[in-house]
């Protein structure tokens, strides 16, 4: 397995790059060959320091970095010398499995998007993310933020994505899927919720259990939730902010604590034909870490192929 890491992405990068590597090397029994894409004489000093010399540590020279800042679409068309371009360069044509990063998000939507690009079928690629339930086990709320504006069909496409990404990659069973609403009836909330209702019904793709309601968010009513990523996005950060919070008044509570974006590590691009793996901004040692990890699921599990066989037939 070949998985390329932008080491130059994120605020902390590329020392917590570096030490997710660290991380990563010493707890894998078969680590992946890591493609390390970044500027060449700085990775080598500080994996020098390390101690981080393997043959699974493959650098890849990129002298151009995408600014956290920068305009996503110029920036990735006029940087094509960046570590995130010369990525999704490797990606697309097939040298490296799979690609993480904590850079510019907007730079790898732009990537995925018009690189490696949508299966063909899926309207909308969408972003997931894991949310903590409060029996220990983990579900799924799609989309996240990529998609503020959306259609219904392309709700019913989200609990499409959602649920092969809980099966392939959290191993659940046939998961419940739910629309996120103002009420639990049929024919509540907005007109893209009614709408969205019907078709998600109708879907026998999908094992749908109707509306769920913010309250049942965290419970285990449902394990894939959709929504639109304008919604979704407002539950992601303020689920984060649970983890801020009770971080700062020192609350120890294990449930508060799987919120830490750093066990997370990233979210995927749901609907693109290549494992591609969105780091927080913030990302330390342990997301990269983390990181890493989840995209070997991505590909030891064969999700983008799954989708792709989903939306052919």
């Amino acid at each position: 397995m070949k998985i390329g890491i932008d080491m130059m992405g994120g605020d902390f990068a590329p020392l917590e790059a570096v030490k997710g590597l660290q991380t990563y090397l010493s707890t894998s029994d078969l680590p992946a060959n890591l493609y390390c894409i970044g500027d060449e004489a700085q990775l080598k000093v500080i994996l020098a320091d390390f101690g981080l010399v393997s043959p699974d540590i493959i650098l890849i020279h990129a002298p151009e970095v995408i600014g956290m800042h920068e305009h996503a679409t110029k920036a990735f068309k006029e940087k094509q010398q960046s570590s995130i371009a010369i990525g999704f360069h490797m990606l697309a044509s097939g040298k490296i499995d799979a690609f993480i990063s904590a850079g510019n998000t907007g730079a790898m939507l732009v990537g995925a998007l018009y690189s490696v690009k949508a299966i063909n079928g899926v309207s909308r690629p969408a972003i997931a993310s894991i949310i903590p339930k409060l029996n220990g086990s983990t579900g799924i709320l799609v989309d996240v933020g990529l998609n503020a504006d959306c259609k219904p069909e392309h709700l019913n496409q989200f609990g499409i994505l959602g649920s092969l990404y809980a099966k392939d990659v959290f191993a659940i069973e046939n998961p419940k899927v739910g629309l996120l609403n103002v009420g639990e009836e049929e024919g509540k909330g907005n007109l893209l919720a009614q709408a969205s209702y019907h078709l998600l019904k109708e879907n026998t793709s999908i094992n749908f259990i109707g509306n769920i309601e913010g309250r049942d968010v965290f419970q285990d009513r449902a394990d894939v939730i959709v929504c639109e990523g304008f919604t979704g996005n407002i539950i992601l950060k303020l689920a984060e902010s649970l983890y801020d919070t009770a971080k700062e008044r020192s609350i120890q509570d294990e449930f508060m604590h799987r919120f830490n974006y750093e066990n997370v590590g990233g979210t995927p691009v749901l609907g693109v034909a290549k494992p591609v793996v969105i780091g927080h901004g913030i990302s330390n040692a342990n997301a990269f870490c983390n990181m890493i990890l989840l995209a070997e699921k991505m590909v030891n599990s064969n999700i983008c192929g799954h989708i792709i066989e989903q939306f052919q037939s």
